[in-house]
């Protein structure tokens, strides 16, 4: 390994498995003392026992095997407290923080007639409100660094999906968490730039506990050759991100899958007619549809048949 993240001090949510799991192993790779988050249920699926330690200490075990430096964080995310907690977690340990990945969350599939109140709930709640408070915790950690002569070069990787850039059929709760996540990520680049914060999104493609059932064609493992769908794809360029390297890169959405990576361009301003002047009902949609008519269409959203 190159060393790329050598010394810096990385927080990963939701590292116990599958993506958070495959980043938090390559930032230790190179050269990162992490702060492995996860809620506490063990990696054979128990909470834990004599023979059974939590997942996050399984990880930081793992890192700490091999050479690396890590400590096991089991808080909960999407609570004040939880939140709090990781960013001391990291300070205690290590003296800093320098770069955060919100990764944690999980699936509760529904079409939107039969989405009930509570999966909607949960689902917003620990994708979106868990990204949300770790941020704010760490970037008044930042804040006060800067104001104090000590301006860091953190970064932050925050990780959005497909789902929330084109939608999906059966996830409304889902995309629509991951879609605010996208406008958090561009409202955090643009408040926190003075404080030498840099805010990045991710929408990965790969194999992990949330995907490989729910899309088990195409995240299958191949009998040989490349395995596209490995999360151990997607996390050199969350290290990257996450690295001190890419100066003035932020606010940028990526999407990764495999061996490619992918500039999202989100919403621009497409087609336009300014009238001058207040238009009828009639004429408002003679003029969207005159602007359809040159407008690229819209990419489908997932599961669209």
């Amino acid at each position: 390994m190159t060393g790329l993240c050598q010394d810096r001090v990385v927080a990963v949510t939701g590292a116990g498995r599958g993506l958070g799991r495959a980043h938090a192993l390559a930032f230790a790779a190179e050269g990162a003392r992490v702060v492995v988050n996860d809620l506490g249920v063990a990696l054979d699926g128990t909470r834990g026992g004599p023979e059974s330690r939590p997942a996050a200490e399984q990880i930081a075990a793992e890192i700490r095997a091999v050479g690396g430096e890590a400590v096991a964080h089991r808080g909960d995310i999407a609570t004040t407290d939880g939140a709090a907690s990781l960013v001391a977690t990291a300070l205690d340990a290590y003296g800093r923080l320098d770069t955060l990945v919100n990764n944690a969350g999980f699936l509760r599939d529904r079409m939107l007639v039969n989405l009930d109140e509570d999966d909607w709930d949960d689902v917003v709640r620990v994708h979106l409100k868990g990204h949300f408070l770790p941020l704010k915790q760490a970037a008044a950690h930042w804040r006060a660094e800067s104001k104090a002569g000590r301006t860091p070069r953190a970064r932050v990787v925050n990780t959005t999906s497909g789902a929330g850039l084109l939608g999906s059929v059966g996830q409304a709760n889902y995309a629509a968490a991951k879609a605010g996540i996208v406008a958090l990520t561009l409202v955090a680049a643009a408040e926190l730039a003075p404080y030498g914060v840099h805010v990045n999104a991710l929408a990965p493609a790969a194999r992990t506990r949330m995907t490989e059932h729910t899309f088990a064609a195409t995240m299958a493992a191949p009998p040989g050759g490349f395995d596209a769908m490995a999360p151990e794809n997607v996390s050199p360029l969350v290290v990257w991100l996450g690295s001190a390297a890419g100066p003035g890169v932020t606010g940028r959405v990526f999407e990764a899958e495999g061996g490619r990576i992918t500039v999202m361009d989100g919403w621009r301003r497409g087609p336009t007619a300014d009238r001058q002047t207040r238009l009828t009902a009639r004429e408002a949609g003679v003029t969207a549809l005159e602007l359809l008519s040159r407008a690229d269409p819209p990419l489908p959203a997932y599961g669209r048949r």
